[in-house]
This record gives structure tokens, sequence and C-alpha cells, in this order.
């Protein structure tokens, strides 16, 4: 499961006093990644977060922005084919949203990207298809303009009351 899977979260924990340069390649080895291996795939990823600039720059004084291109360039480093990433914009200012918006949809050609966020003006941005979770169940899936308009709320409505009636015929 880890060779196929990509994670990067809100509040990356990375190394604050590696440079990005030393950083990567230690996450990389940590994924099994060897030789000239590890040079393309940090290049890849690197060339693909606009990271180029901050290279040899230790991750903590970089910007959130940069620090969340970091998080997602280790991410990517051994290509798998989902990459999960958690509320990526969250704390950015207004111009890095629309830079990490433009690189990840643009990951959506190679990869299969599954956003997770509370925010629908997030999900329009990125997906196609929205899934509404209550308490960890799915309750509906939609596109983000149907739920805008009220389509899978009825259905996250009536989960809740399906459930809630249950219990109450348990208990």
């Amino acid at each position: 499961v880890q060779a196929r899977l990509g994670y990067a979260c809100e509040q990356p924990k990375l190394y604050a006093d590696h440079s990005v340069d030393a950083f990567l390649p230690f996450m990389g080895g940590l994924r099994g990644l060897r030789g000239a291996r590890l040079r393309e795939a940090i290049g890849r990823s690197v060339e693909r977060m606009g990271l180029e600039s901050v290279r040899r720059r230790r991750i903590g004084v970089l910007s959130k922005g940069f620090r969340q291109r970091v998080a997602l360039a280790q991410a990517l480093l051994h290509d798998p084919p989902l990459l999960v990433v958690d509320e990526p914009t969250v704390g950015l200012d207004p111009a890095q949203q629309i830079e990490l918006r433009r690189i990840i949809s643009s990951l959506r050609a190679s990869h299969t990207v599954l956003l997770c966020t509370h925010q629908l003006h997030e999900a329009e941005a990125f997906c196609d298809r929205v899934a509404l979770l209550d308490r960890g169940r799915l309750a509906a899936i939609a596109t983000a303009e149907e739920i805008r308009a009220g389509a899978g709320l009825e259905a996250l409505f009536l989960a809740r009351v399906g459930r809630a009636a249950k219990a109450e015929t348990e208990t």
C-alpha cells in the first residue's frame, strides 16, 4: 500500500533544519529510491512543485506555501498512482492558494488525487466528484454543483435521521 500511496497533510512534519536538497534525498531513501532513480525522482518533484529557487534553503525558513510544496514533493518521489492531499491551501495567502491549486490540478494527468477538505469552494476548485462523510460513513456522492444546489444534502439528512431512528429503537 505504501508504494502506491503518496500523502501530504495540512501540517506537514518536515525537518526544519534540513535544506530541501537534504530532505528530499532522505525521504526518497526511506521509499527505497537509490542512485540515478533517486536523482531523477528528486529532479522531477522539484520541477513539478516549483522548488528550484529554494532548494538550498532550510525548510524552517520557507513560507507555509513552500513547505506545502516540499510536502507534496516528498509525497510524489516514488511516483504513486494515488496522492492523498489534506487541506493543502489552508492558511496560505491568495496568490499561494492559486499556485498550489494549479500545481495539484496538473497532477491529475498522471495521478489519482484524493483531496480531503471541509471547504466546498476548495472541492470545486479540484474535484470532479465530492463524497460527503458523516461520522466516518459515506453519506452522499455528487458534483460540487449538485451539493451546492442541495442534492446530496438530502441524502446526508436522511442518513442522519436513519441512524438516529435506528439508535432509538435499539435502546
